[in-house]
């Protein structure tokens, strides 16, 4: 296995048809169905990268910017934007395309966590990150300040060391009702 790979390497992209089948009521395209194909692409960019089985340790924020109507194109674009020991950050970007005027919007961009795994579930090293560009860098610099800023926010909440007196405050004005025992 490389030691260090470049983003370049394991890029991927698909396009996909939107049918009626994808459809929610509202005659637009399902949120879970567009969902599971940026999972199976971030999969698919994460393994090429790895070499490994991946799974999905985590999403970061996922923002429907405009809906998707049933006959538009989606592509979807993935690469790895961060890599630790086992683990990769995939971003995933989507694009709707009408294929009657070639309107193309995008509709989302997210962040999947990546976890390279063995034969018996174990993680696995995967290679670095090769950066070759100062887009690169910044991909890479953002996504590790994410894993910083979750791992703060999770320790910060966690219900051992939660003190409720100091988020009072923050509370006040919002659509909340307290009645606490």
């Amino acid at each position: 296995m490389e030691k260090f790979k470049t983003a370049h390497e394991s890029k991927v992209s698909i396009t996909e048809l939107m049918l009626p089948s994808h459809s929610n009521f509202g005659g637009k395209v399902h949120g879970g169905h567009i969902l599971n194909l940026m999972d199976q692409i971030a999969f698919a960019c994460a393994s090429k990268h790895s070499q490994r089985y991946c799974v999905t340790a985590s999403v970061n924020r996922v923002d429907f910017l405009h809906p998707v109507e049933v006959g538009e194109l989606i592509t979807l674009k993935a690469s790895i934007n961060y890599t630790g020991r086992t683990s990769m950050v995939v971003g995933v970007r989507v694009e709707s395309e009408n294929i009657t005027t070639g309107t193309k919007r995008h509709c989302n961009s997210s962040y999947f966590t990546m976890v390279a795994k063995d034969e018996h579930g174990k993680g696995m090293t995967v290679p670095g990150l090769l950066v070759e560009d100062e887009e690169g860098v910044r991909r890479f610099a953002r996504s590790k300040r994410r894993k910083e800023e979750a791992f703060s926010r999770d320790t910060q909440f966690d219900s051992s060391k939660f003190k409720i007196e100091e988020h009072m405050k923050f509370l006040e004005g919002e659509n909340i009702k307290l009645s606490l025992s």
